[in-house]
């Protein structure tokens, strides 16, 4: 008889077990699910339907928002790419990991989440506009050799699946679209997937092919800081035609999921590597340069049509995959998880600042701004503060050239008003500027040195510093050690 209770007593406990590791089995299906990342290339906010800017068409970025959340502070630690995407991949910031170089390449030491999600069960892919992170782009041989020497080209070894897209406009398009349907039909069925795909729209240079509805010059509202002349419209046209072109790609990568039946369970995170590449855009730390659109959808986890407006970093999304997937992040990563975001917690604070740097872009000597530049940011609640180490250099548009020099030239006929000719004829920048966003979110009014913004002025240079000092930055900190109090010279 207590042979026959013990098997029966062993039999229950047995049957328990199993059903609880297949319940627990369950839930770690059900908080696994794929992670699709994609990136569009120099695209800032607000340039996004959903966000109102009236110049762009993007119908199905803003269906997609409205299945899922709307974030309008998103920020990126970089205004340029490569930085940008270093900051993601590593999960902190591109200073704190020695990548404030645009040539350089993502350090072997450095282990990047999505290989955290690999080790954790997941097939892992990176696809289309890859170059930026090994070091190679724009400089030849030498770096290739160096590549070579010392192994900086292991991003095939990171990832299950790693491809790059070669060519732009419409090759370049086609050729990501396709490395999207062979990773999915590569990805194991008893795998969850992560793919960070990377599109080269809206990049300059533009082409302009394949645009449903081209965008009209003539009857584009353009920004406050802009000098409202023929070229710049035309910039800005040309620029809008290839976001419009993204959004029609991003809605062929939405419907590949659809017929893949894959919508219900993967969690499709969008957002622009950096600014626009026009006037005040990328590679500066104004609002376009380092301020993105960034919309998450999560098809019964996120609910419809929700808005946030807690300021997020570029470097979290790490931490947030990884609490996805329930894996703890490692603790020398500076990133922060908005995973309750996304579950509509409310009252949750994620950050107080966010911070970005700009670095030498690496293809030119040290003649101006485009090649070269030093500065850093804050980003709080509602003011923002750059420090510009290098202020005696002359403030020069990114893709200067020619362009720059008509917009001197028309600044010099009256052409361009009074309010925001300093911006492209002044001598030299601030070495700080300080913005209110809230009553000034075209950064028009610098006001460093005023009485009345004297305290935020303190404090922002101090959470500056600490975040410097943290990072292990190399740039001289922005307080004067011997007497905090005093706004420095301009």
């Amino acid at each position: 008889m207590l042979k026959h209770t013990t098997i029966f007593f062993l039999f229950i406990l047995f049957f328990s077990v199993s059903l609880i590791a297949e319940e627990n089995n369950s839930k770690a299906k059900e908080v696994r699910p794929n992670i699709l990342l994609v990136i569009s290339d120099d695209h800032s906010y607000p340039h996004v339907g959903i966000y109102g800017d009236p110049n762009v068409k993007t119908p199905n970025l803003d269906r997609f928002a409205a299945e899922g959340i709307t974030f309008r502070r998103a920020y990126v630690t970089a205004p340029q790419c490569v930085q940008s995407r270093a900051g993601i991949f590593a999960a902190r910031s591109q200073v704190g990991i020695g990548m404030s170089r645009f040539s350089a390449p993502f350090p072997t030491e450095i282990k990047s989440f999505p290989e955290y999600l690999r080790d954790a069960g997941f097939y892992t892919g990176l696809a289309g506009r890859t170059y930026h992170m090994e070091g190679e782009d724009g400089l030849g041989a030498p770096v290739r050799q160096a590549d070579g020497t010392y192994e900086y080209k292991r991003f095939g070894n990171r990832y299950d699946y790693a491809k790059s897209a070669s060519g732009q406009g419409l090759t370049g398009i086609s050729n990501t679209l396709k490395q999207f349907s062979e990773f999915l039909d590569l990805v194991p069925e008893e795998k969850p997937f992560f793919l960070q795909l990377c599109f080269h729209d809206p990049h300059a240079p533009y082409d302009n092919k394949e645009i449903p509805e081209p965008t009209n010059p003539d009857k584009l509202v353009l920004p406050s800081w802009c000098p409202d002349i023929p070229f710049i419209r035309k910039a800005h046209a040309d620029y809008y035609n290839e976001v419009n072109r993204f959004d029609q790609s991003f809605g062929k990568v939405l419907a590949e999921l659809d017929k893949r039946s894959l919508k219900e369970n993967t969690l499709v995170i969008f957002i622009g590597d950096n600014g626009a590449s026009i006037l005040r855009g990328k590679g500066s730390l104004y609002e376009s340069g380092i301020h993105v659109p960034l919309l998450v959808r999560w098809t019964g986890k996120i609910l419809p049509g929700s808005v946030s407006s807690e300021l997020i970093s570029g470097e979290d999304i790490g931490s947030t995959c990884l609490a996805v997937a329930g894996i703890t992040p490692p603790i020398e990563w500076t990133s922060r998880s908005f995973l309750p975001i996304l579950f509509g917690e409310k009252d949750i604070c994620v950050r107080n600042y966010v911070f970005a740097a700009r670095g030498a872009h690496g293809f030119g000597l040290p003649t101006g701004i485009p090649s070269f530049d030093l500065s850093r940011t804050i980003v709080g609640q509602r003011y923002k503060l750059i420090y510009n180490p290098l202020w005696q250099i002359p403030y020069i548009y990114y893709n200067g050239g020619p362009n720059w020099v008509e917009i001197q030239n028309a600044a010099k006929v009256g052409k361009v008003p009074p309010s925001i000719a300093s911006f492209y004829t002044g001598e030299h920048r601030a070495m700080f500027e300080l913005y209110d966003l809230q009553n000034d979110p075209d950064e028009l009014e610098n006001l460093s040195g005023k009485t009345e913004t004297a305290t935020i002025e303190l404090q922002l240079k101090r959470e500056l510093r600490n975040w410097m000092i943290g990072e292990r930055d190399f740039v001289p900190l922005p307080l004067q050690r011997e007497q905090p109090n005093v706004i420095q010279k301009k």
